[in-house]
């Protein structure tokens, strides 16, 4: 479990420096949370950097609270509760439609883990899209903040634990919409 959790770790800091590096030609970025999500009762901290004029990377460190239903052998449903761990990454195209209210779209992916007991540990990876509407106060008034709500449906594809289709109600599809508020660098 340290080995995993290490190796989250290092492809944060590695996604992190590469996405940096990409966007050394940009100053403006910014530092943020993303809160709430779809059965992900949990936060997410968010650090965005600018492409170019239009588009930019989100990328996302989330933890949280995941609930789901198991059926034992004998037939009976347990609600479990587990920790979730997330990586998560977004390249988003950005539109303007009045001063400083912008929408974005884009495609997304995700390393997720969770880890709910000893029989159950399961690794994911997730690919889906990103979609949402922000305001950016530094446009207008001149203040770095900004907000936004976005909505980020995900399909996930379980390569290592002890996910049962037949038993375990959790999906295969998930979503999730949340809040974000982010500091923007200028």
């Amino acid at each position: 479990m340290k080995k995993l959790l290490v190796i989250m770790v290092a492809a944060v800091a590695l996604a992190f420096g590469s996405v940096q590096q990409a966007s050394a030609q940009n100053d403006n970025g910014g530092l943020g949370v993303r809160l709430g999500g779809g059965d992900l009762l949990g936060a997410e901290v968010s650090y965005l950097t600018k492409v170019d004029a239009d588009n930019r990377w989100e990328l996302d460190l989330g933890v949280g609270d995941f609930r789901y239903w198991h059926t034992d052998n004998a037939g009976v449903d347990h609600l479990r509760h587990g920790l979730f761990l997330g990586f998560t990454g977004s390249y988003q195209w950005h539109w303007n439609i009045v001063s400083g209210f912008n929408w974005f779209v884009g495609p997304a992916a995700q390393v997720n883990t969770l880890l709910a007991d000893s029989d159950h540990t399961d690794i994911s990876l997730g690919v889906g899209a990103q979609i949402g509407l922000e305001y950016d106060f530094l446009t207008d008034l001149d203040v770095p903040l900004q907000l936004s709500l976005d909505l980020r449906p995900m399909a996930h594809f379980y390569l290592l634990g002890h996910y049962e289709p037949a038993v375990d109600y959790y999906k295969y599809f998930g979503w999730g919409v949340a809040l974000g508020v982010s500091y923007i660098f200028h």
